[in-house]
C-alpha cells in the first residue's frame, strides 16, 4: 500500500456543485434540478511539472493562482450548462479563444475595481492627506472597502447565497478529510465552514500585502502609479501564496490564530452552512478524484478504484 500523499486537497463551489482538485485529477459534482448528481472526472497537468523552476517560492503562487482560475472557469462553466438545455446532452465545449477573452474580461475587471478605482480615489483626496505614507494607507482602504462591497453586494442575489452554501460544504468536507474522518455527510457536518487556504482569505492577503509593496514606492506620477501597480500583481500574489500556504500547513504556530483571523472575519461573508444535500455534493466529488489517485486511507476506509464512503 502506497502512503498517502502529501498534498493540499481543495476545489471551490459552482453553481449547484463543488469542484475538488487533487494531485492529478479534478472532479466536479453538480446536482441537477431532478436530484440527480453528475459528476465530471479529467486529469489536470502542471505547467510547473515540465519546468520544475516554477515550483519555487513566490514564483508558483502565480503558475497557481492562474491554474486555478482556468481550471475554476471551466467548472462553473460545465455548472452551468446542466441547467442551460437539459435535455441536451451534448456537453459545453469552450474553444481558446473563448477562454481568452473571458480570462481577459475577468482581469480587466480586476484591475478596474481593484487597481484603478484605489488609485482615482486617491487622487480625489491627495489634497487633504498629509503625505505619502497616508496616500498609500488610504488607497489600501479603499481597495479593501471595494472587496467587501463587491461581496456583500453579490450576496443578496439567491443565486449566490447557494453557491456559498455550497462553498461551506467544500471546506467542511475538505476539514473533515484532513481530519482522516471517514467521508460521510454526518462527519462532515460536524466541521466549521472556515478553511485556512480559501480563496477569500487569499484576496484579503492580496490586499494588505499590495499595501506593504506598494508603500516603497515613491512615484507621483498617477500613471506610473498604475504601471506599478498591474507589473507588481505577480509580485503580490506571489507573496500572499506564500503566506496562505504557510499558514494552512503551520496550524501549531504561535501567531497562527492572528494569521487567519481577517480570513475567517471575510469567510463569514462568503460561505454559508450547506444543508445534507449539498455537503453530500461535495463528498462526492472529492470522493471522485480520490478514486482516481493513489490510494488515500480516511477514517479507516480505502478511497481507490471506485471504493467510496457511499457503498
Amino acid at each position: 500500500m502506497k502512503k498517502q500523499p502529501d498534498f493540499s486537497y481543495g476545489g471551490q463551489a459552482v453553481i449547484e456543485g463543488v469542484m475538488m482538485r487533487g494531485r492529478d485529477y479534478l472532479a466536479v459534482a453538480v446536482r441537477k434540478s431532478d436530484g440527480e448528481i453528475v459528476i465530471k472526472k479529467e486529469p489536470i497537468g502542471s505547467v510547473s511539472k515540465k519546468f520544475p523552476f516554477l515550483k519555487r517560492p513566490f514564483i508558483r503562487g502565480v503558475v497557481a493562482l492562474c491554474e486555478s482560475f482556468s481550471m475554476g472557469l471551466k467548472a462553473l462553466l460545465f455548472s452551468a450548462d446542466q441547467f442551460l438545455d437539459e435535455g441536451d446532452e451534448k456537453e459545453t465545449q469552450i474553444t481558446p479563444w473563448e477562454s481568452a477573452l473571458m480570462i481577459g474580461f475577468a482581469l480587466l475587471m480586476t484591475v478596474v475595481l481593484f487597481i484603478i478605482l484605489p488609485l482615482f480615489g486617491r487622487m480625489l483626496a491627495s489634497k487633504f492627506l498629509p503625505g505619502r505614507f497616508w496616500g498609500n494607507l488610504f488607497e489600501s482602504l479603499l481597495r479593501f472597502l471595494i472587496l467587501i462591497a463587491y461581496i456583500v453586494a453579490v450576496s443578496f442575489l439567491k443565486d449566490i447565497k447557494r453557491v456559498f452554501a455550497y462553498h461551506g460544504a467544500e471546506h467542511k468536507v475538505i476539514n473533515a478529510f484532513e481530519a482522516k474522518k471517514e467521508l460521510t455527510v454526518g462527519n462532515a457536518k460536524g466541521y466549521t465552514t472556515f478553511h485556512p487556504r480559501c480563496g477569500t482569505s487569499f484576496l484579503l492577503y492580496v490586499v494588505v500585502v499590495s499595501a506593504v509593496v506598494f508603500s516603497f514606492l515613491k512615484y507621483d506620477s498617477i500613471l506610473i502609479r498604475l504601471a506599478s501597480r498591474i507589473l507588481l500583481l505577480p509580485v503580490v500574489a506571489g507573496i500572499s501564496y506564500e503566506i496562505i500556504k504557510f499558514t494552512g500547513k503551520n496550524r501549531d504556530f504561535f501567531l497562527w490564530r492572528w494569521l487567519i483571523l481577517p480570513g475567517v472575519w471575510l469567510q463569514r461573508l462568503t460561505t454559508r452552512e450547506p444543508d445534507n444535500s449539498q455537503i453530500e455534493v461535495a463528498i462526492r466529488a472529492l470522493v471522485a478524484v480520490l478514486e482516481e489517485e493513489a490510494p488515500v486511507i480516511v477514517g479507516g476506509k480505502i478511497y481507490k478504484g471506485g471504493v467510496t464512503a457511499f457503498d
